[in-house]
């Protein structure tokens, strides 16, 4: 095998970094911005690297390697550590030894030089494997450099970084490693710059860390470093950290930490026009690469020598829409739809043409533009009120960053025409109203099925441009929404009037329980018929706790009951089986697509349920309700003007009875929708891979809607694309979005003030009344839930394909949610106390710990 096994650093660029790594190639970048200095050096390639590791000794480590099981550390250490090594003994060959040889002649044999790992999977945007493979300081000598690039090679072999590899999905063999070799720069002060803030992701601040001698004392946590922000060329903070040692380069090769005179350990590290100067060179290279970097510097006497720079991976990204120059406010359509993880492409672009508001995208998920209804004193007011009777976390995030005085553009002026016509008028107190509205949907979503027919090609892509603009005419009915807000209006009049008359909290929580017509709490409770039909044939049970596989529903057949079973099954996917969770995504499997999905929750309901469990339910919930409006009205009538008190909330009451259950029927309406696009997408997505345009039809959820169209009416797809869109969900679904984001990139998620709860408590949002005590099943998969009678469901969030694991539950306690989001809806229809909006609830509560619900008074007790 013959290659070039050593570039010149000067050389390389970000389009060599298979030869160089991604080390190699950002240091050959550096070296071509103006005002930036780099120490000088030179890369051993991967041509070289590659003589070793594709040698046969290294076939069998690395095959038990790539066989280890990910989820057991131990197997993970013992092979990696096999293959290190093995790499380590094999002997540098002779053509790669002569040519760093020939490289170190040219730069001094003698000097002391930095030996530093640079992997072709290092520094990129979507992973930065900071830390994760080896560097050696002043190394010594043409043989030690020699070794320490063996010894670099290995460490693409430690436990950490394979196990990086695994959770960022890059399998061993698809990384190579390189090596950076450069002249060793012996600094008085040392430190790391990053041209974002790490913690807010504010992108209008600098902060630039520093300690004395090299920086490996600020890498390892050795000492607390200064640390200076700085905006706009000035200092604007200044943090000055105890400096007790420092590292410094050894005599004859390594370094040593050493202790700092006592009189220097509180002295800064660098002055103020030195930070500034340093902030200055991070904004040039941060505009040489595109996005804010993560940089390595080093000071002697006035020069500074910039040692690394890498893309900061973990800031959430800004929407495009900011780069206009104004101040931006967005807030996490996520957030409001109970459902934070990443979306593919198509997923994103169905969403946002089918939405009722313009949406911006970032990080794999959508956004909305607060910034108009902040802009002026009236509208923040009412905004700022409809928020936090929601989501009082966003609202306190939204209140951080107005407090800053911050300059918000004034919203564009409205088009001309007509006077809007003011807040819709209520509506009478009419089941026949929900009747109405439900029966329109329904005749529409069966038209769009009907129309849809066996549409294809580009036909197929301006019929659903047509239907999108059906799809929001019915979801912007205004009676629809007058219907909707007659519920919420419904609600806080109860909870407030009844607070103020007769000291009740929350009353209204238990007034709408088994109201009629919601959707998404049938749902539950019609699984838990499934369950009755399923628990009368044993050998059916058997079979679904050991065979739940897609396809399971034709083996039932062969089963004694199993046609019955199908039947129930099938009837139930008949009406539910366009969900599934993370639904706003088309892109997610429905039920119908993989009702395998939902054996584990039936058998759960088989297990631990009664026969007739679901009508027992529905029928406590309505006594439970109309118990408590005899009981609220006999005590209002006891007040001085009872009669008029008593006779207007017993109005209210009948009216969030009736259109309270409204509140779920709009999203259902738009799942049954999607479920009809997508059906007819995957068709043409699976014409167009039998006819080999596309790999496998799936391949059209990395696309969006319009480049989908294109595809189908071309013949002609960008594969790039498509593994180019794979890999940035990747990376975005490492990220988490927070609930305000601003266009200088301030990621907020807001706090609780309060000091009226236990010491330790996790305080969160109250949705619905009452404590429970049991123990907390903290559940990441819909499908490994596993729920016991009194168990507490513990999850980052829920959207309404969970409300059949809500019946089983005896309380709910989420990280995210607001008052009228589906899971607090049906917390409160079903009874169960709930917590929601409650940060890091899956990381502080412990699966199998004993918790404390109090679902009236918000937060969360941890006993055991």
């Amino acid at each position: 095998m013959t290659g070039r096994y050593v570039w010149e650093l000067h050389e390389a660029d970000e389009t060599r970094i298979g030869a160089v790594g991604g080390k190699g190639a950002h240091l050959g970048a550096l070296t071509r911005i103006d005002g930036v200095r780099v120490p000088s050096g030179f890369c051993v390639t991967t041509d070289a690297f590659r003589l070793v590791a594709r040698t046969p000794s290294l076939a069998g480590p690395l095959d038990r390697l790539a066989g280890a099981d990910a989820d057991d550390p131990a197997a993970i250490r013992a092979a990696a550590a096999e293959v290190r090594r093995a790499v380590e003994r094999a002997a540098l060959p002779g053509d790669v030894a002569a040519a760093v040889t020939a490289a170190l002649s040219r730069l001094g044999a003698d000097a002391a030089y930095a030996v530093r790992s640079s992997a072709t999977a290092e520094d990129l945007p979507a992973a930065s494997f900071a830390g994760q493979q080896d560097t050696y300081l002043n190394v010594v000598g043409t043989a030690e450099v020699l070794w320490h690039v063996s010894r670099c090679w290995a460490s693409l072999f430690t436990e950490r970084t394979v196990t990086y590899r695994r959770r960022h999905g890059i399998d061993d063999r698809a990384v190579d490693m390189a090596v950076v070799v450069q002249r060793m720069v012996f600094p008085d002060a040392a430190g790391i710059m990053f041209t974002a803030d790490p913690v807010t992701g504010n992108r209008t601040v600098v902060s630039v860390e520093a300690g004395f001698g090299l920086g490996e004392a600020l890498v390892s946590g050795l000492v607390n470093p200064d640390v200076f922000t700085v905006r706009d060329g000035a200092v604007v903070g200044r943090t000055i950290g105890a400096k007790s040692r420092a590292v410094h380069a050894a005599p004859g090769g390594g370094t040593r930490e050493t202790p700092v005179d006592p009189a220097r350990q509180t002295s800064p590290a660098l002055t103020d026009a030195q930070a500034v100067r340093l902030a200055a060179l991070g904004r040039r290279i941060e505009a040489r690469f595109g996005r804010p970097q993560d940089i390595e510097w080093a000071l002697t006497g006035d020069d500074v020598h910039i040692l690394q720079s890498r893309p900061i991976t973990t800031l959430f990204p800004v929407p495009a829409a900011a780069a206009d120059g104004r101040f931006h406010v967005y807030l996490s359509v996520g957030h409001q739809q109970m459902m934070t993880d990443a979306m593919k492409p198509l997923g994103r672009s169905m969403w946002r043409l089918t939405a009722m508001a313009p949406m911006h995208e970032a990080g794999g998920r959508l956004f909305v533009d607060a910034t108009p209804q902040l802009a002026t004193p009236a509208s923040r007011a009412a905004f700022l009120d409809m928020i936090g009777r929601t989501d009082p976390l966003t609202r306190d995030a939204l209140e951080t960053v107005l407090a800053r005085d911050v300059v918000l553009a004034a919203p564009d002026p409205a088009p001309a025409g007509p006077p809007a016509g003011g807040p819709p008028q209520p509506i009478d107190t009419d089941p026949a109203i929900v009747t109405t509205l439900v029966e329109r949907s329904q005749a529409s979503v069966a038209a769009l099925r009907r129309d849809l027919g066996t549409r294809s090609g580009p036909e197929l892509f301006d019929f659903l441009t047509e239907a999108f603009a059906e799809h929001k005419r019915v979801l912007t009915d205004p009676l629809s929404g007058q219907a909707i807000m007659a519920g919420m209006q419904a609600t806080w009049w109860l909870d407030d009037k009844l607070g103020e008359w007769l000291g009740e909290r929350d009353a209204a929580d238990t007034l709408t329980l088994s109201a009629p017509g919601n959707v998404t709490s049938e749902m539950g409770l019609a699984l838990l018929d499934v369950a009755d039909v399923i628990r009368a044939y044993p050998e059916v049970v058997a079979f679904l706790r050991d065979a739940a596989a897609d396809g399971f529903l034709d083996d039932l057949l062969k089963l004694p009951g199993g046609p019955e079973a199908r039947e129930a099954i099938e009837g139930y996917l008949g009406r539910y089986g366009m969900r599934c969770v993370g639904e706003i995504d088309i892109t997610r499997p429905r039920w119908s697509e993989r009702p395998a999905t939902l054996v584990p929750l039936i058998l759960d309901n088989v297990r631990n349920f009664a026969p007739g469990a679901a009508a027992r339910r529905f029928a406590h919930g309505r006594e439970r309700a109309e118990a408590k409006a005899r009981e609220v009205l006999d005590r209002l009538r006891a007040l001085p003007g009872g009669e008029r008190r008593s006779a207007e909330t017993q109005a209210v009451i009948e009216r969030v009875r009736t259109f309270a259950g409204y509140r779920e029927y709009p999203k259902y309406d738009i799942v049954s929708r999607y479920a009809v696009y997508k059906q007819a997408l995957m068709a043409e997505a699976g014409r167009l891979a039998r006819a080999g345009v596309l790999t496998a039809a799936e391949d059209v959820f990395y696309l969006t809607f319009d480049e989908f169209r294109e595809v189908a009416a071309t013949g002609r797809v960008d594969a790039a694309l498509i593994r180019r869109r794979r890999e940035e969900f990747r990376a975005h679904q490492a990220l988490t979005p927070p609930r305000v984001l601003t266009s200088d990139g301030e990621a907020l998620n807001g706090s609780y003030r309060r000091d009226d709860v236990p010491t330790g408590a996790l305080v969160g949002l109250p949705v619905s009344a009452g404590v429970v005590e049991g123990r907390a099943r903290v559940v990441t998969d819909l499908a490994d839930a596993g729920l016991e009678p009194g168990d507490i469901l513990v999850t980052a969030h829920t959207d309404p394909s969970w409300t059949p694991l809500f019946v089983g539950a005896a309380g709910l306690v989420t990280e995210v949610g607001g008052l009228m989001t589906h899971g607090a809806v049906i917390a409160r229809e079903y009874g169960l106390p709930a917590v929601v909006a409650v940060p890091d609830a899956t990381r502080l509560i412990r699966d199998g710990g004993r918790i404390r619900v109090h679902g009236t008074d918000g937060y969360v007790e941890l006993l055991s």
